[in-house]
């Protein structure tokens, strides 16, 4: 039986503790109490890994940093939120470019970030995309500085494929604590492009976005929700928290972000600890997210 691990543990190759469970705010929008309450609900979930991004928030009316915008009036009205958080941010991304990792930009995002939100410190700071026109030596020497400077804690990529980090890799003496990719029944490419594995091989953690397949796996009728559903009945959980505990059964330790902006949905996330897999069990779900049977 496969059952998620409840306690926290090291972000990566590092004395950052986090918890199996993220939150994220790719949709963190509107006034500061209701987004309050839920950080607050994040917490009470025993969540303490947030992550957010300045590209959050561009979409909206609020606009390009928005998100981290909002996330920074809130530890304003209650400072006391951010002792029991771990921050993580992503930069990188810029409408109209789209990527950029040069050292022109790379340090200015770091310090609107921190401006945005209002902290002294980025716990984990993330390249959100690869910039294919910027070498990962120039990349790898804005994050060294940004560690040195003090400005961040430790570093991480998103979107990355295992050359990539590779790259990266090679030109930093300080270690990328994670990745951060697409993972879900219904997006299992990390299962077989390396990502996990590399993961694994080098000590990193793996912050697994999107983990309900953008909302696919919540509800409606597609194959895998249906397993997850009279699975997660199983445990007193709905077919969105088993999808959680789907991904956090995986032996790279998957800490899967929860993208709701609903506090109770949040809360519910909490669930997904107390859910087992077996191995028939577990791999039913994949093929079904597959739609294909594995050789």
């Amino acid at each position: 039986m496969f059952t998620p691990d409840p306690h926290p543990r090291p972000l990566g190759k590092s004395d950052i503790l986090v918890s199996p469970l993220a939150w994220g705010m790719w949709r963190f929008t509107g006034e500061v109490a209701p987004a309050r309450v839920l950080v607050e609900a994040a917490l009470e979930a025993g969540i303490t890994l947030f992550d957010t991004a300045d590209i959050y928030g561009a979409d909206t009316p609020a606009g390009f940093g928005s998100a981290e915008a909002l996330f920074g009036q809130v530890l304003a009205e209650a400072p006391s939120l951010r002792d029991a958080m771990v921050i993580a941010t992503k930069g990188g991304i810029r409408p109209g470019n789209p990527y950029r990792s040069d050292a022109g930009y790379l340090p200015e995002a770091v310090d609107a970030s921190l401006g945005r939100m209002g902290i002294e410190r980025i716990d984990l700071y993330q390249i959100h995309r690869r910039d294919f026109l910027t070498h990962p030596q120039e990349v790898a020497a804005s994050l060294t500085r940004m560690v040195e400077q003090g400005k961040v804690r430790g570093i991480g990529v998103s979107n990355h494929s295992p050359a990539e980090v590779d790259a990266l890799q090679a030109f930093l003496d300080l270690p990328i604590l994670s990745t951060q990719p697409e993972f879900s029944p219904l997006h299992p490419q990390p299962l077989f492009d390396g990502v996990l594995d590399q993961a694994m091989t080098r000590g990193m953690a793996v912050l697994g976005w999107s983990p309900l397949g953008g909302g696919r796996l919540s509800g409606g009728d597609h194959p895998a929700t249906l397993l997850l559903r009279d699975h997660g009945q199983r445990f007193d959980v709905d077919a969105a928290t088993a999808a959680l505990s789907w991904s956090m059964a995986h032996p790279a330790g998957v800490i899967p972000i929860v993208g709701s902006q609903n506090a109770d949905r949040i809360r519910a996330a909490a669930g997904a600890l107390r859910v087992s897999w077996t191995h028939a069990e577990w791999y039913a779900v994949l093929q079904a997210g597959m739609g294909a049977t594995l050789p």
